[in-house]
């Protein structure tokens, strides 16, 4: 498989637990959590210095299987095609960390996992969290793995607000930030968006109030969210592009059968989504989601100049984080007088373009990455 040799090859994911009683983690609720368990990957080798780690941050549905292959799966990770030899994130040069987040479905402690009060899944009993959280439980890991610095934090969407919330919260840990398609909080559309899913789980009487692990998720209401979300990962064009208004068999069928290919398209990837995503982390990282806020006064707490350097990127035909937002984080942090590159790239994937627009990511993310490792003042190649 010609994926495969372009790849880092063969990955495993790992497992770090802390925050073990009395020494719960304190989040931003006030509620204590403990213990903690983060699956993560790394790609590449820590220098001696230990100043060439970089940490990639996933996106809502994402997980810490950023890049390579799991064995016996010809899947590879979720930014495979920009972390690896020669790529973006060259792990030749880079020590690349991968972690899922807290409240996720995908090694790291979540509503499904087991609390250790009751031996039973979390379910509702675990706490809300937020981006602050999640970030305070990954910088757990980075301590762990003796890093002092980071070289960068980047991410895409959810991972984009993660990557300024690392700032927010530690700047003196970060050397640079590369935040793409994302925002410094979600606008009163992005909230609704999130909420219709919330509840179209909650409406499914198989949810159960949160307490489905013995019974079976509630497939139908997790789909529907899904189905909805993704469409806000598209643009019209890409759809207009990918489906128009194709059948999918010869005239209609004057049913609420899937006429459309667009609708069988939405049906799938909903079906599919139930089969590794649990309904509670949905409705907690969305909630996390929701509640992030970053802007004004927030994004820099420390007087003077930041001494981290950004890289800012959006796609022209995202309407779920629009160019907008990111422009709003570039005056915001120039307000600040950091300093901050910014590039819009054209692109007719939405959303999606932070995962599709390999290529032109790939040119300013490694120039920029580069530049930072070796001291550079200017991004020569933007």
């Amino acid at each position: 498989m010609s994926e495969k040799k372009e790849s880092i090859g063969l990955v495993e994911t790992k497992y770090f637990t802390f925050a073990a009683s009395p020494d719960a983690l304190v989040l931003e609720s006030g509620e204590k959590l403990g213990p903690i368990t983060q699956a993560y990957e790394t790609y590449g080798t820590l220098n001696r210095e230990k100043s060439n780690a970089v940490l990639v941050l996933h996106a809502f549905s994402g997980d810490a299987h950023a890049a390579g292959f799991h064995e016996g799966d010809d899947k590879p990770g979720w930014w495979n095609d920009m972390i690896g030899p020669g790529k973006a994130f060259d792990t030749q040069k880079y020590f690349v960390i991968s972690s899922n987040v807290l409240g996720g479905c995908k090694g790291s402690t979540g509503p499904a996992s087991i609390n250790p009060k009751t031996q039973k899944p979390y379910a509702l009993d675990f706490p809300i969290i937020t981006i602050a959280d999640m970030v305070k439980a990954q910088k757990q890991l980075v301590d762990f793995l003796g890093i002092d610095r980071l070289l960068a934090v980047a991410g895409g969407s959810m991972g984009g607000m993660q990557a300024l919330q690392w700032f927010v919260s530690y700047p003196e840990k970060v050397r640079s930030v590369i935040p793409i398609a994302t925002a410094m909080k979600h606008s009163p559309q992005q909230i609704a968006f999130d909420e219709v899913g919330r509840q179209a789980i909650m409406a499914d009487p198989a949810w159960n109030k949160g307490s489905y692990y013995d019974s079976g998720q509630p497939d139908r209401g997790l789909a529907v969210a899904r189905m909805v979300g993704h469409i806000t990962y598209m643009s019209d064009e890409s759809m207009e592009e990918k489906f128009s208004r194709k059948l999918k068999k010869d005239g209609y069928t004057f049913s609420f059968d899937a006429d459309f290919e667009v609708e069988g398209y939405l049906r799938y990837r909903g079906d599919n989504f139930v089969k590794r995503f649990d309904a509670n982390s949905y409705l907690y990282i969305t909630k996390a989601m929701d509640y992030f806020d970053v802007s004004g006064a927030k994004l820099a707490k420390t007087g003077g100049k930041p001494e981290a350097r950004f890289l800012v990127l959006s796609f022209k035909s995202d309407w779920l984080y629009p160019s907008a937002q990111s422009k709003e984080l570039v005056l915001q942090l120039k307000a600040k007088q950091a300093d901050v590159t910014y590039c819009e790239i054209f692109s007719t994937y939405g959303h999606d373009a932070f995962l599709l627009e390999v290529e032109a990511e790939s040119k300013l993310i490694g120039h920029f990455l580069e530049n930072i490792l070796n001291g550079r003042k200017k991004t020569n190649a933007i």
